[in-house]
């Protein structure tokens, strides 16, 4: 999926775990399907998740998440990943990596919900619940919880790189309009960053939240922008907004935060990651951004073929 990427198997995660974690070594080890982006990720036991990550970029997590998971624990209404272990180096893998507590659940979609109403109102309610959060300390924004004139060049770059895929005109003419509307210059508030493809489900309602490596302090649109993904219906998407009480600019941020996104994720996942790439065309869709007419099509994934990813 990425190049300079760790080699990881099942054998090196037993042999990091017997070394370093012995009590935790004779548990079963099963790989989750598909792998996230930036870790793989293995369940051990029925309790357990060991996250190894793959590339450099991601090598800061395991202490990000160790050092904050405790505290965003506290503050939410649904579940976080709890760390358990740390582990170091060792084996010719490069990084330190770590073990939390399985969060029972499946990642959310649609025909899992018991409701997509329900769904958007229990969201809406952990965002202003993270918002919430008391700051000091925080990480500061990065990526896409920057101001959007901050990474006005990679989502250019972003969108000519997707221009044989998508109608590049349409996604410039959203992201220009993002980059117009007024900037955030209300109080830094805690956001998630990532929630798309990052929410579970438990008995149809929302149960937990995974992967917090993008977690810091920014524009509250970065989180709004998953108003504009599979999870949610026309309507649903509407209550969310409204929950959340959000305005005209702060909407505006979340379409070019999405563009950025999408136009980013599906040249890049394209022959690697089928569910990203289907939830990349569902949101350009839902921004009016069409395929391009000579381009590659969006094809509905097999969802018989495939698990959904529980992190990433």
């Amino acid at each position: 999926m990425h190049e300079h990427e760790a080699d990881i198997d099942e054998a090196l995660v037993r042999r990091l775990l017997a070394a370093q974690l012995p009590d935790l070594a004779s548990m079963r080890l099963a790989i989750v399907e598909p792998w996230g982006t930036d870790n793989a990720i293995w369940r051990l036991g029925d309790d357990l998740v060991v996250r190894l990550p793959r590339i450099d970029a991601a090598k800061g997590q395991v202490d990000k998440e160790a050092q904050w998971l405790p505290l965003i624990a506290t503050h939410l209404s649904v579940e976080v990943p709890q760390p358990v272990a740390v582990g170091e180096p060792s084996f010719r893998y490069p990084y330190r990596w770590a073990v939390h507590r399985w969060i029972h659940g499946e990642g959310a979609r649609l025909e899992r919900m018991r409701g997509p109403i329900e769904f958007a109102s229990d969201l809406a309610r952990v965002v202003r619940e993270l918002q919430a959060m008391p700051i000091e300390e925080a990480p500061p924004p990065r990526h896409r919880a920057r101001p959007l004139a901050d990474y006005d060049g990679p989502t250019r770059r972003a969108i000519e790189s997707a221009a044989h895929l998508i109608d590049a005109d349409a996604a410039l003419a959203v992201w220009e309009d993002a980059l117009a509307a007024p900037v955030y210059d209300g109080p830094e508030v805690w956001v998630q960053a990532d929630l798309e493809g990052n929410c579970l489900v438990r008995d149809g309602r929302l149960c937990g939240i995974v992967d917090w490596n993008s977690a810091c302090l920014g524009d509250p649109a970065v989180d709004v922008q998953v108003a504009w993904s599979p999870l949610f219906t026309d309507e649903s998407r509407s209550v969310f907004l409204d929950e959340l009480g959000v305005d005209d600019a702060t909407t505006r941020r979340s379409k070019g935060a999405a563009v950025n996104q999408a136009c980013s994720a599906l040249p890049y996942y394209l022959d690697t990651y089928p569910l990203i790439v289907e939830r990349s065309w569902h949101k350009l869709a839902a921004l009016g951004i069409a395929p391009a007419r000579h381009g590659v099509s969006p094809m509905p994934l097999d969802r018989t073929s495939r698990a959904d990813p529980v992190d990433s």
